[in-house]
């Protein structure tokens, strides 16, 4: 969790291609947006093997939620071959 300079601060979660048959990071980023709670404040980084989302934390929103969060969705069968760095 770092200050990202605003009122708040942000955590950066980091999700890992571990299968070469699963989708690249342009693709993966899109579903992982679409699949997170509406309310997360994301900021992608995109590259083929590699997502780095920075969250902003807040409210409900704190770094045990989010990366509970980011665990639920890479369950979903669109994402297997992408896991979280921890």
């Amino acid at each position: 969790m770092k200050p990202n300079g605003g009122s708040g601060s942000y955590i950066d979660v980091v999700t890992v291609r571990r299968d070469s048959a699963a989708p690249t990071g342009e693709t993966t980023v899109v579903r992982l947006l679409g699949l997170l709670p509406a309310h997360f404040a994301c900021t992608p980084e995109v590259g083929p093997d590699r997502v780095r989302l920075r969250i902003e934390l807040g409210g409900s929103t704190d770094c045990r939620a989010v990366r509970r969060e980011v665990s639920r969705v890479l369950e979903d069968t669109a994402l297997h071959g992408w896991t979280q760095e921890p």
